[in-house]
């Protein structure tokens, strides 16, 4: 694989120089930073985009097409684990995720923690071979259309799923009710779950029977579209 890990907090990542520390692979998990986020929903993302140009946002990354896939053992170990191993292919790169609970305080209070390691690399099949050939599976795939959005300090990203619209804001917690707010979001409509956790419950309240969080699985499976 190529390029130089990437350790990300606050939306703000943090590049190893080679040699440096975790030039090896190897980490102190009591160093590891925390990236902190929530979701809501979104029902007009026109006066989304209105709100956050006049909260002093950009738009970094017009809408653009990503897939997922998440890797697990047969038996979903990481699952039960609330861990994550993500290939992610967006706008021509691929990226390699991984996501676990923080060692120290909560996995979710008012607002969603994990700590991430993420890196780029080169080829999504060879990597994918890769843990086939360890004995891991694709264990979920999800896509959406996604537009980037920052104002200097944190993220806002404007996610089109298959069962509808949600934005994520990630930086600091402060940050996070502060952007809130100026956008006209209650704590009350945060959302600390994953797109795999929204999608079971979606299924659920729809009857739907696909497997994967896909615009061709849910056209497939689903009579009852949309989030």
């Amino acid at each position: 694989m190529r390029g130089t890990p990437l350790l990300f907090w606050k939306s703000k990542p943090v590049r190893y120089p080679p040699g440096g520390p975790g030039a090896a692979g190897v980490y102190s998990q009591n160093a590891m930073p925390v990236e902190t986020e929530i979701k809501f929903r979104v029902d007009d993302l026109a006066e989304l985009s209105r709100r956050l140009e006049s909260a002093g946002f950009r738009l970094e990354t017009p809408r653009s097409f990503e897939s997922n896939v998440l890797y697990d053992t047969p038996d979903r170990q990481m699952r039960a684990r609330t861990e994550i191993l993500r290939i992610r292919q967006y706008r021509g790169r691929w990226t390699l995720t991984h996501k676990r609970l923080p060692d120290n305080g909560p996995g979710e209070d008012t607002h969603k923690h994990r700590i991430e390691t993420q890196t780029d690399f080169a080829d999504g099949a060879a990597l994918a071979n890769v843990f086939l050939t360890l004995g891991l599976v694709p264990a979920f795939r999800y896509e959406k259309w996604r537009a980037e959005w920052t104002d200097g300090q944190g993220h806002c990203v404007v996610d089109e799923t298959p069962i509808g619209n949600y934005a994520e804001l990630e930086g600091a917690p402060e940050w996070i009710d502060q952007v809130s707010a100026r956008l006209g979001v209650d704590r009350s409509q945060y959302i600390t779950l994953s797109y795999g956790r929204l999608f079971d419950q979606w299924r659920q309240e729809h009857g739907c029977n696909a497997e994967d969080l896909t615009f061709a699985a849910i056209e497939a499976n689903c009579a009852s579209k949309g989030g």
